[in-house]
């Protein structure tokens, strides 16, 4: 493998490199959407629950022992409870809003690198074959064929290890991509449930306060 690296000149090491750093993101990415997509399954089953006996704290408790998204929101809501319900509303979406950043991290430089690593590809196919040509034009003939070799084996290999590169990096950027906009029109969506379910349980709470029936 490394002989390979090696063989494909000093353009390969570039697109290694960016080879190992869209493998991190992925990996950080995968393990991220994973761990609050867990996070919100448990925090939808237990905010329910406190909302519906209005234990707002205890709701706050759980949301800042999650890193779902939905959390932020939940915290925002139950944060503006007092408000008007279109004041919450606007809180809410606030909240939302700051969460874009943390679902999209990472994603600006797999997209750069879909893009850079293809043209890398392509810059040493340009410069492997400058050499083989470069080769020709000193000797005339070549009696040593690995000295053309080398020139042509440096442009065909860089070209594939940027396409290597590109092919899966835009695959995970596309599915990453997707993944975040569902999620973020999920939080949209959930913006008027959740304002009604906070409104209903302090209207529940009112009814049961004996000085509210007064």
């Amino acid at each position: 493998m490394i002989d390979f690296i090696v063989r494909g000149g000093i353009v390969m090491w570039f697109i290694v490199a960016l080879a190992l750093v869209a493998t991190a993101i992925i990996i950080e990415r995968l393990l991220y959407l994973r761990r609050i997509s867990k996070d919100e399954n448990k925090l939808f089953k237990y905010a329910k629950t406190s909302l519906q006996q209005g234990h707002f704290q205890e709701a706050l408790a759980i949301c800042d022992n999650n890193l779902s998204p939905f959390s932020t929101l939940l915290k925002a809501g139950i944060e503006n409870k007092d408000q008007p319900e279109s004041l919450q509303k606007e809180m809410i979406r606030d909240a939302a809003s700051q969460e874009e950043p943390k679902l999209q991290r990472g994603l600006w430089w797999l997209g750069s690198i879909c893009t850079i690593a293809p043209l890398l590809g392509l810059l040493g196919t340009v410069t492997g074959t400058m050499r083989a040509f470069g080769v020709l034009g000193k000797f005339g003939a070549v009696s040593d064929p690995t000295t053309l070799a080398s020139g042509v084996s440096e442009a065909l290999i860089t070209t594939v290890g940027g396409i290597v590169v590109a092919v899966p990096t835009t695959l995970f950027y596309n599915y990453f991509v997707t993944k975040v906009n569902m999620i973020l029109n999920n939080l949209e969506s959930q913006v008027n449930t959740l304002v009604q379910s906070i409104n209903a349980s302090i209207g529940g709470a009112s009814t049961k306060d004996p000085s509210g029936g007064k």
